[in-house]
């Protein structure tokens, strides 16, 4: 057991309640690019089946089992086909930031039950420690996750949504330099991910933001509730 606590981003007995935020949150961020994708006119991942909320189709074993070991992975992009749109650059850009947003509406959302439970006197009637442990550890994990996935997939950067964004509203000649260089950017990507020097300067930061964001909405939840911050 020990052996395996070192070796996991989180405590093996916070584990299950990571594995319930990734679920959520990459389950919901992978449906939304198809969900939109379909509506738009492109029924390529529909027809894959990957336009659903099971998280079978959407995960990566690889990719999960990376984050759980080093705190970063990825589930399976849904296949987009940009020449099935009627106005390809501007529903491409709903395509791509509907994932991020998401999640960020998944931040919001986890924020605002949190503080209702507090607001609604719910936390402070539970007498039982392993219920409250759990209900701290979830929401502690899935609110500010959530919001680290908004900001980390806008990175415009390969193969991440912020890029798409970008290679979407960029004029046509440099669009054409954007996608020359692209195999280049990956590798400047998972350098900036991978290399604990410089990611101490990227994934670190983005860590302490998204968790300042998600006490921000708390507090602003618990405040608008009439309740005071936590």
């Amino acid at each position: 057991m020990d052996s395996l606590d070192r070796i996991l981003v989180y405590p093996l007995q916070q584990l299950p309640f990571f594995l319930i935020t990734i679920v959520i949150a990459f389950t919901v961020h992978e449906f939304a690019h198809a969900y939109f994708a379909n509506k738009f006119g492109d029924p390529t991942a529909r027809l894959l089946g990957r336009m659903t909320l099971n998280p079978a189709v959407h995960f990566d074993l690889f990719g999960i089992i990376l984050l759980l070991i080093a705190g970063f992975g990825w589930a399976r992009p849904v296949p987009v086909n940009r020449d099935n749109f009627s106005r390809p650059r501007l529903m491409g850009v709903i395509v791509s930031a509907a994932g991020p947003i998401s999640n960020l509406l998944l931040g919001i959302l986890g924020a605002l039950i949190y503080a209702a439970l507090f607001a609604t006197g719910v936390m402070e009637s539970i007498t039982n420690e392993q219920l409250l442990r759990a209900i701290y550890w979830f929401f502690g994990m899935f609110i500010p996750f959530n919001f680290f996935l908004f900001v980390f997939n806008l990175i415009p950067l390969p193969p991440l949504d912020g890029y798409r964004i970008v290679e979407d509203i960029a004029p046509g000649p440099i669009r054409g330099k954007l996608q020359q260089y692209e195999q280049w950017t990956v590798f400047i990507f998972l350098l900036i991910i991978f290399i604990p020097g410089l990611s101490a300067y990227t994934i670190r930061p983005l860590n302490t933001w998204s968790q300042q964001i998600a006490t921000d909405f708390i507090n602003l939840f618990l405040k608008l509730f009439g309740y005071g911050a936590l």
